[in-house]
């Protein structure tokens, strides 16, 4: 149902659909509209009719739970290993495949995005510093199909290519990504995952940069990842337990240890952190990462049970971490509310939120680390709290302030005082997070790297440091895009139905007429905390080209305005997120910039409660949804790998007021036959791990017999794909063409009919 850990770089593209292409205009007077009666009516055009779906046998299934019974009809499709389920889903997904290749216009848009991608150039991702001018990054070039991992000695010097996937899918043919990847502290090791067909099943492996030679025996099971350097020939690395026969697929992500791997030895047979470690006391659900401490005379284990962002932490003594026991004891409780760590000399720095909802800034000494004792060193203020960097310099303070980030620093020695940075960009980046848990900064060198960017300003890497301030890299090639300076955008806060104003962000060209005309793109997530802040996507540019208007609201459930904004939108107060996306979506068409014939809806992952819910209470208010491998049953969910470990964010069906929660929350359930729904587009990869397929096969069922309206209800499926993570460049323009047309085309925008 969610992002599982670690969330690699692009979290958001998985969660979301598009990303608008605004830039930060918090100061811009709302518009005033003419009446919505004004928008011309939209219906899709051309002469071909649409066949029916293939069909789908209902067999109820009746479960009881708190004294409510719940029929589902469709269950029969969650068996993915039953040749009539697969039979059925290659006829559904044939079906969409030849209603979306039938719009007209969808070929003519397929040219346009990857025009814009060649026009875009390369892009360079996940930025590593090391020792001796050494950077690691990972590149997509304009011919490329995958990230690859590169390294330079020096910004000026010669490219080296590492680790190119596509060598695996020459051998495979199926399509490779790279999951993550680490350099030891000196540079001359690097540590990486690949994984395949959107699996996110990864395999570690260790390359001697200097020959290109492989180093260690290959690693399956190390999908959380986690690395960590304890010195230049040993790191620290999750890895799931083994899958025996017999054994329930919820046990998957559960039970798993962190390991020592050598240079030399490879995997080491005994984990040094995990279920059955002496004095270690852990759940099921609860993984770790274990990490040195900045002078390096302890071990650091950060406990995650699940998907909840409060972690605990556990101390060991260093020069014990060879042994099964090495004499571990927790210092900070999940009650502490800690989300983020960083380690400096014989401290620990830790971002809190208990009683302090936009966080602060503790300091705990490792030599006495009782945390009721730490030190204030940064206390709650106006801003949200967003992330650390333990520099050689200083350290780096995140903060979201609106839809802006700010970057302070504060010097190890001396003035107690923050300094905050000027950077070129009015934007965002990220300092740590589960995103990049520690990429921008080394705790040998001064400064962080950060990829800044703003919602028209195009990505950028910078170093910054306290000598010689803010430097662009080069890293990242500046694109060289027409129309770009056409484009503007409008902040606004939405009032929803109590009240609660809903942050909103409006892309759209200059001069852009409010006569409710306007194709509209309205996307949410709002789940775990995570907010979706200033991105540039050249591919968006598509969208707009065609008239076309991008907005993103940030419900509760996001952390766009710090921890309590975030549990308004948690658990039993879940339907907030789908009730502030409606209100959003309500004030676009009050003030003109759209009508609901022209209005689509999006939502991916956990943002498919957001789109599916907002589908299933509001079918009057859009004309087109598109759930993205979305969670829509959240009953049977729990019954699933990834099920397990989102306990903590959405609950479980064994608790009555939770299971009534859930049930609020699951779009699948709350579909009623003879309803009128707008046209709906599902899409989905076979091998997502994090969120099964048959969210959407059902869903699709489900709506196919439900809707009274005759519009179509697709499920595209992708077979050589998962979650989005790691999706090549040709399955993100193909999705992305499909999308849009099928979008358009139910507008009714002339050039998008389909064809006979």
């Amino acid at each position: 149902m969610s992002p599982q850990f670690p969330l690699p770089r692009a979290v958001v593209s998985a969660v979301a659909l598009a990303f608008a292409l605004v830039v930060a205009s918090a100061c811009a007077p709302t518009p005033t509209a003419p009446a919505q009666s004004a928008a011309p009516a939209a219906t899709p055009t051309g002469t071909g009719a649409i066949p029916a779906p293939p069909p789908t046998p209902q067999r109820p299934v009746t479960d009881r739970h708190h004294g409510i019974a719940l029929t589902d009809s469709y269950r029969w499709l969650e068996d993915l290993k039953s040749p009539e389920t697969v039979a059925w889903m290659k006829a559904q997904g044939a079906y969409a495949d030849g209603v979306l290749n039938r719009i007209a216009g969808r070929e003519k848009l397929l040219s346009r995005l990857e025009t814009l991608d060649r026009e875009a150039g390369p892009v360079v991702a996940d930025v590593t510093r090391r020792p001796g001018d050494l950077w690691f990054y990972e590149k997509r070039g304009t011919g490329d199909n995958q990230y690859k991992l590169y390294l330079r000695r020096g910004l000026k010097g010669a490219e080296k290519l590492l680790v190119d996937p596509d060598q695996w899918q020459q051998r495979t043919g199926q399509p490779h990504a790279l999951s993550y990847y680490s350099p030891s502290p000196s540079g001359r090791y690097v540590a990486y995952a690949v994984s395949a067909a959107g699996s996110e099943a990864s395999t570690l492996h260790v390359l001697d940069t200097r020959d290109g030679k492989e180093r260690i025996a290959p690693v399956d099971r190390v999908d959380y990842g986690g690395i960590y350097w304890q010195d230049d020939r040993h790191f620290f690395v999750n890895r799931l337990q083994e899958m025996k026969p017999g054994m329930p697929e919820t046990a998957k992500y559960q039970k798993s240890a962190v390991y020592v791997v050598g240079i030399d030895r490879g995997l080491f047979p005994e984990p040094v952190f995990g279920p059955g470690t002496p004095g270690v006391t852990l759940e099921a659900d609860h993984f770790a990462w274990v990490q040195p401490s900045g002078d390096g005379k302890h071990l650091i284990a950060r406990v995650f049970n699940g998907v909840q962002r409060e972690i605990a932490v556990w101390l060991a003594p260093a020069a014990r971490s060879g042994t099964r026991s090495p004499g571990w004891r927790r210092i900070v409780d999940f009650e502490d509310e800690v989300t983020l760590v960083a380690p400096h000399g014989g401290a620990l720095y830790l971002l809190s939120q208990k009683d302090a909802s936009r966080g602060k800034l503790l300091r705990l000494d490792l030599a006495r680390p009782d945390i009721a004792r730490a030190a204030v060193w940064l206390p709650q203020n106006d801003r949200v709290l967003t992330g650390l960097g333990a520099a050689a310099d200083g350290l780096y303070v995140e903060q979201r302030d609106g839809n802006v980030k700010r970057l302070l620093r504060r010097t190890w020695t001396g003035s107690r005082f923050y300094q905050e940075i000027a950077l070129p960009v009015a934007g965002s980046f990220t300092l740590q997070g589960a995103e990049a848990p520690d990429l921008a900064y080394d705790a040998a060198l001064p400064g962080v790297v950060i990829a800044l960017q703003g919602w028209v300003n195009p990505k950028q890497i910078y170093v910054v440091d306290r000598a010689r301030g803010v430097r662009n890299t080069g890293l990242q090639p500046l694109p060289d895009l027409p129309g770009l300076g056409e484009l503007m955008a409008t902040e606004v806060d939405v009032p929803s139905h109590d009240g609660a104003k809903v942050p909103l962000s409006i892309v759209h060209r200059r001069g852009v007429r409010l006569d409710g005309s306007n194709p509209v793109l309205l996307n949410a997530y709002a789940s775990y905390g995570l907010t979706i802040d200033p991105r540039f996507t050249p591919l968006s540019l598509a969208w707009l080209e065609a008239g076309g208007v991008l907005a993103y609201g940030n419900p509760r459930g996001s952390g766009a305005r710090g921890e309590d904004w975030y549990r308004a939108g948690k658990g039993a107060n879940k339907p907030n997120t789908w009730k502030d996306f409606i209100a959003c979506a309500e004030w676009l068409i009050r003030q003109g910039w759209t009508s609901t014939p022209r209005l689509a809806v999006s939502g991916g992952s956990a943002g498919g409660i957001t789109v599916g819910r907002a589908l299933t209470e509001r079918p009057d208010l859009f004309a087109v949804a598109l759930p993205a491998v979305g969670a829509l049953d959240m009953i049977n969910g729990e019954n699933t790998a990834n099920g397990m470990t989102n306990i903590p964010e959405f609950g479980t069906i064994t608790k009555a007021d939770e299971f009534r929660a859930l049930l609020a929350m699951s779009s699948f359930h709350q579909v009623k036959d003879g309803t009128a729904y707008p046209a709906v587009l599902l899409t989905h990869g076979v091998n997502d791990p994090r969120v099964d397929v048959w969210n959407s096969t059902k869903m699709a069922a489900r709506l196919q017999a439900a809707s009274s309206s005759g519009k179509p209800v697709l499920v595209r499926l992708d077979y050589d794909g998962g979650h989005g993570i790691g999706a090549t460049k040709r399955q993100q323009l193909a999705e992305r063409a499909d999308l849009y047309a099928f979008s358009l085309w139910q507008m009714g925008v002339p050039g998008y009919g389909l064809r006979p």
